[in-house]
């Protein structure tokens, strides 16, 4: 794997990065900031996929460039997962936010670090290695009010007031953190929406009135006969049902006008300090959601498109306007790309791809043909109402999704016939297709470090 070496300190570009949390792929047109400042202006992935569908596995892989059977950061709760066991077991000692404070960045996290920060393991004061700005919230998280802020040590109170949006926050202290950057710097901003409950700003209350959730062919899915029993158990939604996906739908969205504000307030201050011409912006989300697809009311962890395909859109020096990029890409290469695009020297232990060609217009090859996708059902659901998504391994392919259950099920799509994945063709599909796909996905997930990269090529 190549080591880039430090860029020579002016040539070194800024680099920021949003993550929201749960946003779906499709909505961005409904955004005018991010849709005029970063996908008019940059460069859009046509098909960019999460290592994990749930909020902190999928974020270690964000932050270490490592598949999850790598990190072992499993679910959002300890014991197999959160923060505590991304503490316990010292992941946080090597990051993208290290690599880049080695490299000579001015490095900042701000917004959602992983699902229950700073658990039992750690005080609420604690910041972890390898940020300069440390900016996140220890207590009501996802109520975007009324929440305690660990303020580089300092704990500080917010209230339930217009001023005390979660939100504005952040953008108040990125706008602080850019203008007073001496050196390149590495911003990782991560805010909450559009994750339940979707508290919107106050300006955003009343808007998108009518917005309803797409009615894609996969809503409220006609036909689960030849799916797993955990969808195959699912009744249709009702009418009661679908009134409040529809709710729920519009709530996200008012939700994510704050962080459409944020990205506007991020880009006019890097346009006022004369940084903007030198600066990649990243935008994206830690996994996609459910609102009605596959008889689903809501939530993520499965291996549908709905869930596991999220945005990628990337501004910055080089990369042509209005773009988009059509190959296979993960979030384990995005610190990879970061610490390519600063000079970082990145350890062994990575598994991703660095995105700098794709964004140059160039298509290497080989390129990833693989994508993995790996899901553990924690232990802890026992009383639930309907059978949940066990444990299954995936395979994301140009062509296929193909999933490995815990429970022996197996899932089949041809997505070149069949994109919004309806017709499940494990139990009737060509033996030595199944096989070859199988053998795939046993490489990806046994792969470590560099073999990962073989892994990920191969056909």
């Amino acid at each position: 794997m190549m080591r880039p070496t430090v860029a020579s300190g002016a040539a070194r570009p800024n680099i920021v990065f949003v993550v929201a949390d749960d946003l779906e792929n499709g909505t961005l047109p409904y955004f005018p900031a991010i849709t005029q400042q970063l996908v008019q202006q940059g460069a859009s992935f046509e098909r960019f996929f999460v290592t994990n569908s749930w909020c902190c596995p999928s974020r270690t892989s964000i932050l270490r460039s490592q598949y999850v059977h790598s990190h072992g950061v499993w679910t959002n709760t300890a014991p197999e997962g959160g923060f505590d066991r991304f503490h316990t077991l010292g992941l946080e000692r090597s990051t993208i936010g290290a690599w880049m404070q080695q490299a000579g960045y001015r490095t900042g996290l701000m917004g959602k670090f992983l699902n229950h920060y700073p658990g039992d393991t750690a005080a609420e004061t604690y910041v972890p290695p390898g940020w300069h700005e440390w900016d996140v919230p220890v207590r009501n998280l996802y109520q975007e009010y009324g929440y305690r802020l660990n303020e580089n040590g300092q704990l500080v109170d917010h209230g339930w007031g217009e001023e005390d949006y979660l939100e504005d926050v952040l953008a108040g202290k990125a706008r602080d953190f850019i203008t007073a950057a001496q050196q390149p710097f590495f911003l990782y901003l991560a805010p909450i929406a559009p994750h339940n409950p979707a508290n919107p700003a106050i300006r955003h209350v009343d808007a998108f009135p009518d917005a309803q959730a797409p009615r894609t062919p996969s809503f409220n899915q006609p036909d689960v006969s030849e799916e797993p029993e955990w969808l195959r158990s699912r009744p249709p939604l009702s009418r009661k049902t679908i009134e409040e996906i529809d709710e729920r739908y519009r709530r996200r969205l008012r939700a994510m006008l704050g962080v459409d504000d944020l990205v506007n307030s991020v880009i006019a201050t890097l346009r006022a300090t004369g940084k903007l011409d030198n600066t990649y912006i990243f935008f994206t989300s830690d996994n996609g959601f459910h609102l009605g697809t596959h008889r689903l009311p809501q939530g993520k962890t499965t291996p549908f498109e709905e869930s596991i395909h999220v945005p990628l859109v990337v501004r910055g020096p080089g990369i042509a306007p209005g773009s988009t990029i059509k190959e296979l890409t993960a979030t384990v290469d995005l610190a990879t790309t970061f610490a390519a695009l600063g000079g970082a020297t990145v350890p062994p232990f990575v598994e991703g791809r660095s995105l700098v060609p794709l964004l140059q217009g160039q298509h290497p090859s080989p390129w990833r043909r693989n994508v993995l996708v790996e899901f553990s059902r924690p232990a802890d659901v026992s009383s639930a109402a309907q059978t949940p998504v066990p444990g299954y391994e995936a395979l994301r392919t140009d062509t296929y999704t193909y999933v490995r259950y815990a429970t022996g099920e197996l899932q089949l799509y041809d997505l070149t016939r069949d994109p919004y994945e309806l017709h499940n063709l494990a139990r009737l599909a060509d033996p030595q297709l199944l096989l070859g796909l199988q053998e795939r996905l046993s490489r990806m997930h046994a792969c470590s470090g560099a073999t990962c990269l073989q892994a990920d090529s191969a056909d």
